[in-house]
């Protein structure tokens, strides 16, 4: 059973990804991480190979996920390094990963995400952040979860974001078909998504053994700012410089939730800096805002989200 009690670590703010998983052995274990060849997500499958894992790359862009499994081999020696196509906008794409993955899985890590991106939809007509960044995942999970349950104790690592903190999921229009459309809100709301998920899924799946905790990673320069401009970025640097990270100081956070025997058989948490969070203060820029954790609300986006999915 998740334990009420906070997690608290011996790592921070300043940690690495392979600080952490020093001493861990996953040897034995298979994992997948989205977005994995580029930022913080090429890290985090970096520490998990480094520590035995078989880590396949979920990428949309395979050379360039290729290019990354063969860095990873050749720092950490692990060549159980894969390569598979994901695009996490199309159903057809996360489809025919599922039905191509083989075997028990014992870490997903949901790393792959757009962020204040212009005004795209989907096929289906979804605000293509929610789409990416939670449908999309949301997708995965459920349809790897007979690998999961098949994992012995395995773990979905959720990656949000302090941009939660921006918005709610506004259940009374995600889409954005009558409200106006601002980027970083609808961020927010995908982030939102992506903590009340990591609540839902281990009250849903803990009995099957499978865990689900999200995370703030931090902020860290990388392909995930493309939309945002060098006016903007330099805005946001010079407010608080100290607070930014390396990629390898940003999937520290990440490699905690997926891999520390600290969070053996923990769920539903959010964590930032290597530990779990505080309840965020009005107008503060760290910690979990009540709503992501609300059990409520997180039923509700897993049923809208069910229905979405099956049109």
């Amino acid at each position: 059973m998740t334990t009420n009690n906070p997690i608290t670590t011996s790592f921070a703010h300043q940690s690495t990804a392979m600080d952490v998983i020093r001493g861990v052995d996953l040897v034995g274990r298979r994992a997948i991480v989205t977005g994995g060849s580029s930022g913080i997500g090429v890290e985090t499958a970096r520490a998990l190979a480094s520590a035995g894992a078989e880590v396949t790359l979920a990428v949309r862009n395979p050379d360039a996920g290729q290019q990354a499994a063969n860095d990873i081999t050749g720092t950490t020696g692990n060549d159980r390094v894969l390569v598979a196509p994901l695009d996490l906008a199309d159903q057809g794409s996360i489809a025919d990963f599922v039905a191509n993955w083989d075997g028990p899985l014992h870490i997903l890590v949901n790393n792959a995400g757009i962020m204040a991106a212009p005004l795209s939809r989907t096929p289906q007509g979804w605000e293509m952040q929610f789409a990416t960044n939670h449908l999309g995942h949301f997708a995965l999970a459920t349809g790897l979860r007979p690998a999961l349950a098949a994992g012995d104790g395995a773990r979905i690592v959720s990656v949000s974001s302090a941009a939660h903190l921006r918005s709610p999921v506004v259940f009374e229009d995600i889409q954005y078909d009558k409200r106006e459309y601002e980027p970083w809100q609808a961020y927010g709301q995908s982030k939102t998504a992506n903590v009340l998920f990591a609540v839902e899924a281990t009250r849903r799946w803990s009995d099957d053994g499978i865990y689900t905790n999200s995370l703030m990673p931090g902020a860290i320069q990388t392909n995930l700012q493309r939309y945002v401009s060098k006016e903007e970025l330099d805005r946001m640097r010079s407010g608080n410089a100290a607070a930014w990270k390396t990629v390898e100081q940003g999937a520290a956070t990440s490699v905690l939730v997926a891999a520390s025997p600290l969070l053996d058989e923990v769920g539903g948490r959010y964590f930032e800096d290597c530990q779990q969070a505080a309840p965020a203060q009005p107008g503060g820029r760290t910690g979990v805002a009540d709503y992501a954790l609300d059990p409520e609300a997180a039923e509700r986006l897993w049923q809208v989200s069910t229905a979405l999915l099956k049109g």
